[in-house]
């Protein structure tokens, strides 16, 4: 009788037990639990954290951002029926704060621009020489007051070693007395003045000094002539200034020598095409620099 009881009593420990054993949850479903309850938790939700049970004991691994959180999961994982235990081994990582943009470093303002120096006008003085060759015949007796002529500049002209007007250069001039001499009495007048300038396109006005030349009756004129080029066919009485038989200017002929036809049988003045004369500047002539 005695070994029946011990026997049914054993029977019963065993069944309750086992009933006990099959209630527990199994390590799958602590893990899931736990995470389930660490994401929903607000305090948590932000959590990385890795659960792992193994018979029932729970070992927490991860970052959490704030010690309450760390402090929340742990709670929760103990909380959890069935576990046997619980190895925290997260660590505390706070969320990584935006860096303070640095403020812009002022950059230095650039260097002015370097002025280039604007080329000067060029300031032709008064006294310069202007050679030119004429490029029609003019005469005191067929020539009228008034009348242009052309004329080509023969040597250019520079000032402080800048070209003002190169050879070749256009310019035009005007008769200021053509008057035809007299058979028995009578001056035969002829002077010219030269009134502008053609420099790269551009037309300039110009004022010269008067060259002159007056012949007087009986076939006797106010400048002496002479044959041949030693005398360099100076024709008008000199360069200096003066009242009339003393021209502003030289008349040179067409070659070495007199300008031909100047002292023809009827003593009138002639300058033949080609002549070359001289003339004096009487005002200051500006030219923009070459280029503009």
């Amino acid at each position: 009788m005695h070994k029946r009881i011990t026997l049914i009593v054993s029977l019963v420990l065993f069944l309750v037990l086992a009933v006990g054993c099959s209630r527990r949850p199994n390590d799958g479903q602590i893990q899931q639990d736990i995470q389930e309850k660490t994401a929903a938790d607000p305090e948590t939700k932000d959590s990385e954290v890795t659960v792992v049970a193994k018979q029932g004991k729970v070992t927490l691994s991860g970052k959490v951002k704030t010690p309450a959180a760390q402090k929340k999961v742990e709670q929760i994982a103990q909380q959890e029926p069935g576990n046997t235990g619980v190895d925290d081994q997260t660590s505390i990582e706070p969320e990584a704060t935006p860096a303070t943009e640095a403020p812009p470093v002022a950059q230095a303002p650039p260097p002015p621009p370097v002025e280039v120096p604007k080329p000067q006008p060029i300031v032709v003085p008064t006294g310069t020489v202007l050679t030119v060759r004429v490029g029609q015949a003019l005469s005191s007796k067929t020539s009228q007051t008034g009348q242009t002529f052309l004329a080509t500049l023969g040597q250019p002209v520079s000032v402080a070693g800048r070209a003002a007007i190169p050879a070749g250069s256009m310019l035009s001039g005007t008769v200021v007395t053509a008057k035809s001499k007299g058979k028995i009495k009578g001056e035969g007048e002829l002077s010219l003045a030269l009134i502008s300038v053609t420099v790269r396109g551009q037309t300039y006005s110009i004022r010269t000094g008067v060259l002159e030349n007056t012949t007087k009756g009986k076939g006797k004129r106010t400048a002496a002539t002479t044959g041949g080029g030693a005398a360099g066919g100076a024709l008008i009485g000199g360069i200096a200034g003066g009242g009339k038989g003393a021209g502003i200017g030289a008349l040179l002929g067409a070659g070495a020598g007199l300008v031909g036809g100047a002292a023809t049988g009827n003593q009138q003045i002639e300058i033949p095409a080609e002549s070359a004369l001289s003339f004096r500047l009487s005002a200051p002539l500006t030219l923009p620099p070459p280029g503009e």
